[in-house]
């Protein structure tokens, strides 16, 4: 991720450093100082204790103020960062360093739109300080702005040597479609870093784009040198996607058993403690509940799933439907589940039972007013995070309106792909271990069950292998589910320009292949697996 300027990093503004404290008296310099080298070593108390003595002699200094901020933000007091700034900024108003402080805590804040603005200023103020334009770059790529994004990281990259702006860049060149342009970008920092893990697997999620076995060679030659867990692991996931491509399974599994020990040790899962919760969430919701009066939420199509299920291909042939947004992967009903649970001081979903039909009625209107970009009148709109299948009995208690539709994959396609998977950020922590994953996809297919025999109006089971089989058939039963009219569009998805920001980005811009199963070729390497979801063991 891009890193945002602080008070540590190189200063890239329209005024010198040393001129930043002009005013400040040598005893309150000291102590800015010493609150320096507290940020350096990411000590927000002590650099807040070093610069309120400095503010006692200096109570409006902008740059005292900018400082303080940094060091509220590490303590994550956002909205006292917030107000520092802003009192800086009326001092200093054409300062970029605030404005990009400034941005900073107004995203942490949730304010996209003001963060942005506030990025923007201080580009325009500071107009050759690469490093605000790739805070901006970030903050436009954060938020799914990719179109807005492109331009702003190459103009950051021509001004700053900035690897994480070279990656964000060629992400969002996959993201909107650019697949051959990607793939340069990917290869230019490969090219520059044999070991560059996180470039390898970019390289490796254009799944469209098979490696060759020189690619396989440069990928083991980088893992028998001394590199870190994070390129070692992005490594072995991509050396994975390489043998497959030449045939070799054996291999291939071999490659992700390790590279999936490595995350998993990063990143444990305890599948005890998830089913517990599980079984928690079903009980809340043993019978469908007195939700919202008023039946908000038509617009809203939700689509949940296993990862690597199928969702994603679903979606674009959703959206490319004239009446349909595909807005991807949304957190807003999460958020609302969170800051309810926050008000209540009792996690989810312990607070169900004494929900009232107003209380409904408010976090719909909550959800209602966060996606709201999204909203056209006439239309509907795709929600695709794909755990939300915990949330559904929620989601449907606040939009008694809303719809959802279960993207279905074979069982044992669907978690050996989420094993193949090494998902951004270490999300989907269960997906690093077998026996893990096929207990998640257990937990997912009772809860599917349960919501199925609540709400059989309202959801909608869609098989990814029926899609292969019968698209227009199924195309249509979709809409109609939908309550919306057939449109060929929607049989021509790869026409359909829009932003995919999932693991299947490539592949939804290709035509559907009637034969994408792939566990067979692994034979009995997975009988595991198998065992674990009920299933018979290979047979060749």
């Amino acid at each position: 991720m891009a890193e945002p300027i602080s008070s540590g990093a190189r200063v890239a503004a329209s005024a010198p450093a040393s001129d930043r404290l002009d005013g400040v008296s040598a005893p309150a310099r000291a102590l800015t100082q010493r609150a320096m080298q507290a940020l350096q070593q990411r000590d927000g108390a002590g650099a807040e204790r070093a610069l309120r003595g400095a503010l006692s002699a200096h109570a409006d200094h902008p740059e005292l103020l900018r400082l303080l901020a940094v060091a509220l933000r590490l303590q994550e007091k956002n909205a006292d960062a917030l107000a520092a700034l802003e009192a800086a900024a009326r001092r200093r108003p054409q300062d970029a360093l605030i404005q990009n402080g400034l941005g900073t805590a107004l995203e942490a804040l949730g304010r996209r739109d003001d963060a942005i603005a506030a990025f923007r200023r201080a580009c325009e103020l500071a107009p050759n300080a690469g490093e605000l334009w790739a805070n901006l770059g970030k903050s436009l790529s954060d938020h799914g702005d990719f179109d807005a994004a492109l331009p702003v990281l190459e103009r950051a990259l021509g001004l700053i040597d900035h690897r994480t702006s070279r990656l964000r860049l060629a992400y969002a060149l996959r993201v909107l479609g650019r697949t051959d342009e990607a793939a340069a970008r990917y290869r230019d920092m490969v090219a520059r870093d044999p070991t560059d893990g996180a470039a390898w697997l970019g390289l490796a999620s254009l799944k469209t784009r098979p490696f060759a076995s020189a690619d396989v060679d440069a990928m083991r030659a980088a893992l028998a040198r001394n590199v870190n867990v994070d390129d070692r692991i992005s490594l072995g996931f991509a050396l994975a996607k390489a043998e497959e491509d030449r045939g070799d399974y054996a291999q291939a599994f071999a490659a992700l058993e390790t590279a999936n020990a490595l995350t998993r040790r990063m990143r444990p899962w305890d599948r005890v403690q998830f089913s517990a919760h599980v079984d928690a969430v079903l009980a809340a919701f043993a019978q469908p509940l007195d939700g919202a009066p008023n039946g908000q939420g038509d617009e809203v199509v939700f689509m949940v799933s296993m990862p690597r299920a199928g969702s994603s291909l679903t979606e674009q042939i959703l959206a490319s439907h004239p009446q349909i947004e595909g807005a991807g992967e949304l957190d807003d009903l999460t958020a609302v589940i969170l800051a309810e649970s926050a008000r209540r001081e009792q996690v989810f979903p312990a607070w169900v039972g004494a929900a009232t039909s107003a209380d409904w009625l408010r976090l719909g209107q909550e959800y209602l007013a966060r996606t709201a970009r999204w909203r056209r009148l006439g239309m509907r709109f795709t929600d695709k995070l794909p755990g939300n299948w915990l949330r559904l009995g929620a989601a449907f208690a606040m939009l008694p309106g809303a719809r959802a539709i279960d993207c279905r994959r074979d069982p044992l396609e669907s978690c050996l792909s989420c094993f193949r998977q090494l998902f951004i950020e270490g999300a989907q922590a269960f997906s690093y271990d077998l026996a893990d994953i096929a207990a998640y996809w257990r937990d997912y297919d009772r809860s599917m069950a349960h919501w199925q025999r609540l709400f059989p109006a309202r959801l909608r089971v869609q098989h990814y292998e029926d899609l292969q089989r019968e698209p227009e058939a199924q195309v249509r039963e979709l809409l109609a589910f939908c309550d919306l009219p057939f449109d060929a569009a929607c049989l021509d998805y790869t026409a359909t320009a829009r932003s995919v920001r999932t693991a299947s980005a490539s592949q939804v811009r290709e035509p559907l292949m009637r034969d994408t199963a792939r566990a067979h070729k692994f034979g009995a390497l997975l009988d595991g697996l198998r065992a674990d979801l009920g299933l018979a063991p290979f047979r060749a």
